[in-house]
């Protein structure tokens, strides 16, 4: 996942709006959104699950490379994303696969200060990366380049390749659409949402970010949406829950092209 806009009690009507795409190599195996095997039996293709068992459903992607995922929820609302911190020249080659922070902790029981814990005493086995974590109603970044925890209390929040809320050019774009879009205070068309997510402007050169790539590659990386022939956005979802806690997860699968090639919807309560 490489960058997500985060509403927290913006919208009259839900609490928690996320918004996010997943950039990454398109060679690279990649499995849509699914119950993982170990979430209870269900119907295939069925766009709820089953009424019973729901504390171990686990809504995600995954990466068949490594066997990670990028972003997840449960049935009992614990939810994770990862993104990467993007620093060409503290690259370890040896380091283990971030993706499976996310699932580590969808999968297991940790309160989210142990699983905190966890992630300081092993922030430099990994490259760097933005962990996004916790209960629904409670959630926390963590960057282990920085060994720092922010909690993402009443606010928007914007979370790409550096630190949250980094004043990036994309950020700046993504957050102000979505406050705007919550302060309208209608009900929520995913539509929109996912138009946000498909915004292919790229920034001007003298407001670019340095991360140490090429400004070719700069520029290519600086719209939230990125389309290019090896690397790109290759999805997008958008995560709602209501006041009933209700959610709605939606996810859209994009080609080399920018074309949506696959859909996957999800909606059940929280237990």
């Amino acid at each position: 996942m490489c960058i997500l806009f985060v509403a927290v009690n913006q919208h009259p009507d839900y609490p928690l709006i996320i918004a996010a795409n997943r950039d990454e190599f398109f060679a690279r195996p990649t499995t849509a959104s699914h119950f993982w095997p170990d979430s209870p039996e269900h119907p295939v293709n069925s766009p709820e699950p089953p009424v019973n068992n729901l504390e171990r459903l686990l809504i995600a992607g995954k990466d068949e490379q490594a066997g990670g995922t990028w972003m997840g929820i449960t049935g009992n609302g614990r939810l994770a994303a990862l993104t990467n911190i993007r620093d060409p020249k503290k690259i370890k080659k040896n380091a283990i696969t971030r993706g499976a922070l996310v699932s580590q902790y969808l999968k297991g029981q940790q309160r989210q200060d142990e699983y905190l814990a966890l992630l300081q005493r092993s922030k430099h086995q990994y490259n760097g990366y933005n962990l996004l974590f916790g209960p629904w109603h409670r959630l926390q970044v963590y960057n282990n380049y920085l060994d720092q925890v922010e909690t993402l209390n009443k606010g928007l929040y914007g979370l790409s390749n550096a630190s949250l809320n980094s004043p990036w050019p994309k950020i700046n774009k993504g957050t102000a659409q979505l406050a705007e879009y919550c302060h309208e205070g209608h009900s929520i068309q995913t539509e929109k949402l996912f138009a946000l997510l498909k915004n292919k402007h790229q920034a001007a050169d003298a407001d670019l970010p340095k991360t140490g790539v090429p400004i070719e590659l700069e520029r290519r990386l600086s719209s939230i949406f990125i389309q290019g022939e090896d690397y790109g956005t290759r999805s997008s979802t958008v995560l709602l829950i209501d006041k009933k806690q209700q959610i709605t997860w939606q996810e859209r699968t994009f080609d080399k092209r920018a074309v949506c090639v696959g859909q996957k919807n999800y909606n059940f309560e929280i237990n």
